[in-house]
């Protein structure tokens, strides 16, 4: 129960990695608002765990905004944001390579606008009300695909790139006043981001051999590395960028 008496936003919380992690904040004690632009999802989620939902588009600053404030309203503080939302390269938010000469100039918009700058107005909103409380921690969703050259996704791949980089800074503009920003990049996690690249069992398999560990990974090997960074064991982490990948970027 490291986390009794403590409030975590969570984005993306609807599924996949955010809602396992969801799941297992509360499970730790936390109170948790499960966010997400899938309204119902993230009331599914919340009434499981006991939860706040709350329905925010993270690429509008407005929105994100709200869910800080609802966060703090309702719970009367902030410990813990989870920059998880997320899409890949299509407008269903499942993953597609493409190039940046394939890349409509709207495709690109949006997939900079969810991916980095909802990440980048998250912590806007959380960090002053962070600092009031005596500190927090933030932890940034990226992917291996920011620290890798993986042909295609260009698109998905500038923005995650950029999510690395705003959290060193962040990491080093706040530290001193309590506020803790990490980053994890996780690997290919069997999510429905991904699902279309891997509903072929031979696919997948492909995919899994392509690892070290000769396997994908599953959003609760996130979510335990995200309710790592945001504890007290992780106390003097900050500013790590760590790869959750099965030691495919160690190749």
């Amino acid at each position: 129960m490291r986390f009794q008496g403590r409030v975590v936003v969570v984005t993306g919380g609807a599924s996949g990695q955010g809602e396992a992690t969801c799941r297992l904040f509360a499970a730790e004690g936390a109170q948790v608002v499960v966010a997400d632009w899938n309204a119902d999802g993230a009331a599914r989620v919340a009434r499981d765990i006991g939860g706040a939902p709350f329905a925010v588009d993270v690429a509008k600053e407005s929105e994100v905004a709200a869910m800080i404030d609802f966060a703090c309203t309702r719970f009367g503080r902030l410990d813990v944001l989870f920059n998880n939302a997320g899409v890949g390269h299509s407008a269903t938010g499942q993953f597609r390579m493409a190039s940046i000469v394939d890349t409509p100039e709207d495709a690109w918009d949006s997939i900079i606008a969810i991916n980095l700058k909802g990440q980048a107005m998250g912590c806007k909103h959380a960090i002053p009300r962070m600092v009031a409380g005596g500190g927090g921690a933030i932890i940034n969703n990226a992917s291996i695909m920011a620290i890798a050259g993986v042909p295609g996704a260009d698109a998905y791949t500038a923005a995650k790139g950029g999510v690395v980089a705003l959290t060193r800074v962040l990491a080093v503009d706040w530290g001193a006043k309590g506020v803790r920003v990490n980053c994890i990049c996780p690997g290919t996690i069997a999510t429905p981001m991904v699902g279309n690249l891997i509903e072929d069992p031979e696919a997948r398999q492909r995919l899994g051999e392509s690892t070290p560990m000769k396997r994908i990974g599953d959003s609760d090997e996130i979510a335990r590395v995200a309710v790592f960074l945001a504890s007290s064991d992780a106390s003097y982490i900050n500013g790590a960028i760590i790869p959750v990948d099965g030691g495919w970027s160690a190749l």
